[in-house]
Parts: C-alpha cells; sequence; structure tokens
C-alpha cells in the first residue's frame, strides 16, 4: 500500500511501489486520507467540504494510478477515506489482510521525513501491523529501479 498525498515526495513513494508490485506480481493499493472538517456547527456545510476533499483526493488518486501505470504497468485499487491519516492508514490494514507492506517516501527538506514517516516509522513502528518501506525522496527514478528489482 502507498499514500497518496499533496507532498512531492510522494511520487517516490509510488514509482518504488509500483515497480516493486511488477516485480513481485503482487496487487498494489493507493490511499488518500482526508481530513475531517474541525468543529462545523453545519452539518450541511462540513458534508460539502467533505465531498469538495474527497473529489480532490480522487483526482490525485487518478494521477497516481497513471504514474503507476506509465512506470511499471501497474493497474493499482484506489481508496479514500475520511479521518485522522495515521488512523486510517493503520485501520484499512486491519481490514485487508493482503496489504504486506507500507511504501512512504521521506521528505528531502530541513524539516525532516515529513510528519506521516515520522509518526508511523517513529513511535508507532513497534507496534505496526506491517513492514514498512520508506523510500528516500531524492532517489531518481533509475535509483528507484534498481532498488526495486
Amino acid at each position: 500500500m502507498v499514500v497518496v498525498d499533496k507532498t512531492t515526495e510522494c511520487s517516490r513513494a509510488i514509482h518504488f511501489a509500483a515497480r516493486r508490485t511488477a516485480r513481485t506480481g503482487a496487487s498494489m493499493i493507493m490511499l488518500a486520507v482526508v481530513d475531517p472538517p474541525a468543529n462545523f456547527e453545519w452539518i450541511g456545510v462540513g458534508e460539502a467540504m467533505i465531498e469538495e476533499a474527497r473529489e480532490e483526493a480522487r483526482k490525485r488518486l487518478e494521477a497516481a494510478a497513471g504514474e503507476a501505470r506509465s512506470a511499471a504497468g501497474v493497474e493499482p485499487e484506489l481508496a479514500i477515506r475520511v479521518g485522522p491519516r495515521a488512523e486510517e492508514i493503520i485501520r484499512l490494514i486491519g481490514e485487508d489482510e493482503d496489504i504486506s507492506f507500507l511504501v512512504l517516501a521521506a521528505g528531502t527538506g530541513k524539516d525532516g521525513p515529513g510528519p506521516l514517516v515520522s509518526t508511523l516509522a517513529g513511535k508507532a513502528a513497534s507496534t505496526f501491523p506491517v513492514p514498512i518501506v520508506i523510500v528516500p525522496g531524492s532517489l531518481t527514478d533509475e535509483e528507484i529501479d534498481a532498488l526495486a528489482g
């Protein structure tokens, strides 16, 4: 499984996951998580905001699926969840026994690897239900191809 978000390094995780999926003959799932709106008193407004965010996530997933097809001829399954990212990732892994790895990419900026990598590979790593593969965000396609097999 690879998490698709707005970060620039996300494409590195997608490329690695697609190449590894093609190499192993496994299936690939791409997950986008939509943050729920905070404290909305009017239910209709909150629901409209979630739908707008889901549509944006769907477009991002479709673009990411295009990257996977281009990189390795892989047709991924697409999933959208609403809720806190780390919780939704863990929940989906718990629901889908076919998920055997989580692929993330580390950011290259001065702020470190990114909040998702820090959370999941840091504090939660000892209890995480599957191995986490962290792809350095600075790798080129050629370097990823060599690593993914």
